[in-house]
């Protein structure tokens, strides 16, 4: 697998004391959601030439341009914000970005519908949701096919955390419907609820002679919310540590990433490659990596409820 340096990967962390549940808290870095790269992007004439502006999680500054992005002042975060260039049209999607909440600043992440048409050649509707999470995205996106595996999920970590600690609220739309659209024919209505969703998931990897990342889940703590939750500061989302199928809290949505359901990250050849929970790791395990996502969706990609949205802030690990 590529050599990780954890040394620099520590510094994406800066550690200090919370009275948050008696726990002492490991900010990650940028967590606060204080600052942002803002992009400003042209869409294609084709349709329509419009200037859109996305946002990154880093350091504060501004790119003009129709660049590829790649992550500023040692951020790791990346998002659903991404710049795409799709036979030949460019096209831009902000679902991320910075919003105050009772005069502090935090990341607003929301479900939208994106429209691309141009006449009598293109006409279609894209839902596109915001997440948020610890890894990249090589931009630029080339397709709409398979997303997950246009993202690296994951960063090099050793630690074991005993909860994800941050604050966040949720507005939920009282419909019991979601939506899916693709821009591969018509939307479709489907019946059921869309939730909100956060995560943190630690894992071993290792990777095998032929470049397949394999891996041991180490660590679960991962919740969703089918409601409107006012703003909530030092939430705590537990880690579970070893096999947790047996355990009460237990839900089917914890369990192993593996098959269709796994993520990529990069192996020693630079490919990126599914990494593929084998199993549940040993109570006392050590974990290579972490995943941290927070999400306005929790089903298949292109599948939402217009108007969900997700503040959070003050990001970090609780030990």
């Amino acid at each position: 697998m590529r050599k990780y340096s954890f040394l620099i990967a520590a510094l994406c962390f800066i550690t200090c004391v919370s009275p948050a549940g008696a726990l002492t808290l490991e900010k990650i870095k940028f967590g606060d959601f204080s600052s942002w790269v803002t992009r400003n992007l042209t869409e294609s004439k084709a349709i329509g030439g419009a200037k859109k502006t996305i946002y990154a999680v880093g350091p504060t500054q501004t790119i003009t341009g129709n660049v590829a992005y790649t992550p500023k002042g040692g951020s790791p975060w990346a998002s659903s914000n991404v710049y795409a260039k799709v036979m030949g049209i460019t096209k831009a999607s902000n679902t991320v970005e910075p919003a105050v909440v009772n005069g502090n600043k935090m990341a607003k992440l929301s479900t939208k519908m994106e429209h691309v048409k141009v006449v009598g050649i293109i006409n279609m509707d894209v839902i596109v949701t915001g997440t948020l999470f610890l890894g990249k995205v090589r931009e630029p996106i080339s397709s709409t096919k398979s997303p997950f595996n246009k993202m690296e999920m994951g960063i090099p970590y050793t630690k074991r955390p005993k909860a994800l600690v941050f604050d966040y609220k949720v507005d939920m739309p009282n419909v019991n419907t979601r939506v899916k659209a693709s821009g591969l024919g018509s939307k479709k209505v489907m019946n059921g609820r869309d939730q909100a969703e956060v995560y943190v998931l630690l894992q071993k990897r290792w990777e095998d002679e032929k470049g397949n990342i394999h891996a041991l889940r180490v660590g679960t703590g991962r919740e969703r919310y089918n409601k409107s939750i006012p703003l909530t500061k030092g939430h705590q989302l537990a880690i579970n540590y070893g096999d947790i199928t047996k355990k009460p809290f237990y839900k089917p949505y914890m369990g192993l990433l593996n098959g269709s359901k796994a993520y990529c990250a990069y192996n020693s050849k630079g490919k990126l490659v599914p990494v593929q929970e084998e199993g549940w790791a040993p109570d006392d395990a050590v974990p290579t990596h972490v995943l941290v996502m927070a999400s306005t969706t929790c089903g298949e990609p292109f599948v939402g409820t217009e108007g969900i949205t997700m503040y959070i802030d003050n990001v970090a690990f609780g030990f």
